[in-house]
């Protein structure tokens, strides 16, 4: 519901140029300058923190809001081991790859862009995890105080706009398949499981058929059904579904997994949230969290011990 980080805001200012610059020494600005629960900020954690930040926002921010910020997920990385949420390496690797593949550009590329503006990739995961976690701890902690009633909504709609709350729309149920290509398998390999993938195709004509074959053929996958509406899936697949006879199975498309296709089990009219409803939801929503998350943190840091250092 929530963006933990600006990233389009980071991909726009990131995405231009990749060459890869000399970045200063990091030993140079080790000197401690704020201890936080026993845990040190450094001067270069401050100096690398306001490059992402002035990257992400194209504003210059002052030390203490640079060292406010670090202090927040310094407390918000102590309360998620609390609770037992520390997402590994490699949970801030995929959301860092995540990063680049809606930029477009490998996680190489991406690191180089960083390094070639000073900032290490670090520093950017270091923001993440942070994120991910408290993202995690107030969702999970706070799920019932979050919860935004239908009857609210509607009011504040009618209020509003006086618009429909719902209109009509299509109910989608299907389930995605994918013929698994191993990482590093030869163009020709490729080939060949997409001929397999077009193979398939011409063979089913129902979920069942579907679910009979993928869950007996080697090297590949049927996950469990989904349903989803109008609403929840962009005009391009709304567009392939749509032209997709019941039954039947979506062009093959390469992916990281391999080869995926979906097949499509139903398609039904429906009523649907009009996307004022929709927008209006998303918007007490984001009050609510924005509210609840601040309260906890405020709580956070008043607990804390705090040490500043030189100053």
């Amino acid at each position: 519901m929530t963006t933990p980080l600006p990233v389009f805001r980071l991909l726009l200012a990131i995405g231009a140029g990749l060459m890869l610059t000399a970045l200063p020494s990091p030993s140079r600005a080790q000197n401690i300058a704020v201890m936080v629960n026993g845990d040190p900020i450094t001067d270069f954690d401050i100096e690398q923190r306001s490059k992402l930040d002035q990257l992400t926002t194209q504003k210059t921010p002052s030390r203490q809001e640079v060292i406010n910020e670090l202090i927040d997920d310094k407390v918000k990385l102590k309360e998620g081991k609390k609770y037992g949420v520390d997402p590994g390496i490699s949970d801030v690797n995929q959301s860092y790859e995540g990063m680049a593949q809606r930029m477009r550009i490998t996680p190489d590329q991406l690191t180089k862009s960083l390094e070639s503006k000073g900032v290490r990739p670090e520093t950017l995961k270091g923001r993440m995890k942070a994120e991910m976690v408290w993202t995690s701890l107030v969702r999970g902690r706070f799920k019932e105080k979050l919860l935004v009633g239908e009857r609210d909504v509607a009011q504040a709609v009618q209020a509003q706009t006086g618009d429909k709350l719902q209109i009509e729309g299509t109910e989608y149920k299907m389930q995605p398949i994918v013929l698994i290509v191993p990482r590093g398998s030869s163009a020709a390999f490729l080939e060949t499981r997409k001929k397999e993938a077009e193979t398939y195709r011409a063979r089913v004509g129902s979920c069942e058929e579907a679910n009979s074959l993928f869950r007996s053929t080697p090297n590949a996958t049927i996950r469990d059904s989904v349903t989803k509406t109008t609403a929840e899936l962009p005009e391009p697949l709304r567009k392939v579904l749509d032209d997709t006879p019941i039954g039947h199975l979506t062009a093959p498309e390469v992916t990281k997994a391999g080869i995926e296709m979906v097949v499509l089990c139903s398609r039904k009219p429906t009523m649907i949230d009009t996307p004022k409803k929709r927008e209006v939801r998303e918007k007490m929503y984001q009050e609510k969290y924005e509210k609840t998350q601040k309260a906890y943190l405020d709580e956070l840091r008043k607990a804390a011990m705090i040490e500043y250092r030189n100053r």
